[in-house]
Parts: structure tokens; C-alpha cells; sequence
């Protein structure tokens, strides 16, 4: 640790930070928007026809995998941005030759993308405070989730940067992947509500035991296993850390 260039990784992190504030109505203010929609939709609409699931309000059930969906998006748009842009922009051969290692780069890029995944959940929360349907059972919990969600999905872009050739690239795993994955993770739902196969298969989707996590670090209420969470979790971060260290190391299509 002592080799770290402080003053390197702090300028590169104050950079992402400011890129980010630089089109705040994209990186923030979208999302915020979004969520009031999605609350006023499935929250006041819908949830006039549901009066509850799983013995809570369906706003306060719905509210976790709403700030989940948003948190993901933005931690993955944020860091497949900037490295896609980077490279696109040529802007990454500067990086590589200051004084700063890809370890460096890479805590950068992610400490952004958490950054901007926990500034949304907040404004995420502070809406919902608005609309009365704000609950915080565990606080710890809910923002080792957030910082949790918003590295893997951080990690993701990352990656995606890497291999993206092109703009439209950048949204073949969120158009493909996380968007049904999202929709099939009982966010919008209780997966007991489905029939038995069914939940054995929405058991298998990572995205459920996201939601599932921070629907219990608000209201309390669990529908998975914790350790099969906490594990994948786990597992996501380090291997997907590991490959992205990796790549960046050999310089992968750094300079594609």
C-alpha cells in the first residue's frame, strides 16, 4: 500500500467525479425521475389494487428493487462510460502514461461508479420520503448492499467498456441481460406468488437474492437464503475484481 501514488489516484478519482457532475441531468437527475415514476406507477396506481404482499404495503415492497434497479444501472453505466469513452476518445493513452497503475485506474473507475450508485440510492430515498413510503430496518446492511451492488455492476461496465467496439455495444448486456434478469428477480413481486418450478428458477437469479437483500435491510422482510447472498456477493466481487485487474494488466483493448 505504502506505493500507491495518493496524489495520482485522487486526481483520477476527482476527475470521474467531476465528468459525472458535468451532465448531472444524465448521470442523477434521469434516475431520480425514473424512480418517482416507477413509485407513482407500481407504488400508487397498482398498489391501490394490491393493498399487500408479504404482509407489507406493496409501495414499501416494491421500493427496494425499485432503488436497486436504478443503483445497478447507474454503477454500470458510469463505469462502461468512461472507460469506453477513454479509449474512444484516446484519452486513455494519457492515463497509461502517468505515473499511475492499473490497480490505480481500476479503484478509480469503481470508487466512481459506487460514488454515483450511493449519491442516486440517496435521492432514491429522499423521494421516497416524500411519498411516505421510506423504511430503514438495518442501515448498515442497506449501504454495505449499495456500495456491494454498485462494485459488481461497477466491475461489469468495466469490462464492457473493454470490449465494447462501438456505442451501440454498450447496451447489449443491459438490453439483454440485466434487464431480464431485473424483471425476473421478484422485484415487482413476491416469488412465492409463482408457481413451484418457477421459484426454483428464480432462486438461480442472482438478481433476486440483490433485491431480496435490500428489501430485507428496509422493511425487514426476507424470501431467500442470507448466506447464499452474502456468498454470491462474494464470489461476484472477487472474481469479476480478478478479471478486470486482469485484463487491464495485459492492456486488453486499451488501445482499440
Amino acid at each position: 500500500m505504502t506505493n500507491i501514488n495518493w496524489v495520482g489516484l485522487y486526481t483520477f478519482i476527482r476527475r470521474e467525479f467531476e465528468r459525472m457532475m458535468r451532465v448531472v441531468i444524465q448521470t442523477l437527475v434521469t434516475p431520480w425521475i425514473s424512480a418517482t415514476l416507477y413509485i407513482l406507477v407500481f407504488g400508487f396506481i397498482v398498489g391501490t389494487r394490491i393493498q399487500s404482499i408479504a404482509g407489507v404495503k406493496y409501495i414499501d415492497f416494491v421500493l427496494p428493487g425499485i432503488l436497486m434497479m436504478n443503483v445497478l444501472a447507474s454503477a454500470f453505466s458510469h463505469s462502461s462510460s468512461s472507460v469506453y469513452m477513454a479509449r474512444f476518445m484516446k484519452t486513455i493513452e494519457e492515463i497509461l502514461v502517468a505515473p499511475l497503475s492499473h490497480l490505480e485506474m481500476i479503484i478509480g473507475y469503481i470508487l466512481g461508479a459506487i460514488v454515483r450508485g450511493i449519491i442516486v440510492g440517496l435521492g432514491i430515498f429522499m423521494i421516497a420520503v416524500l411519498f411516505g413510503a421510506a423504511n430503514i430496518a438495518h442501515p448498515f446492511l442497506i449501504l454495505f448492499y449499495i456500495i456491494s451492488i454498485s462494485g459488481i455492476f461497477g466491475f461489469l461496465g468495466m469490462l464492457v467498456g473493454l470490449w465494447a467496439k462501438n456505442f451501440e455495444q454498450l447496451n447489449v448486456l443491459n438490453t439483454f441481460v440485466i434487464t431480464p434478469f431485473i424483471f425476473l428477480g421478484g422485484v415487482f413481486y413476491s416469488i412465492e406468488m409463482l408457481p413451484p418450478n418457477m421459484q426454483i428458477v428464480a432462486q438461480w437469479n442472482p438478481f433476486f437474492y440483490f433485491v431480496d437483500g435490500i428489501r430485507y435491510a428496509m422493511i425487514g422482510v426476507r424470501e431467500g437464503s442470507a448466506m447464499i447472498g452474502y456468498i454470491l456477493i462474494s464470489i461476484l466481487l472477487i472474481g469479476l475484481g480478478t478479471l478486470t485487474w486482469y485484463l487491464f494488466s495485459r492492456g486488453w483493448r486499451l488501445r482499440e
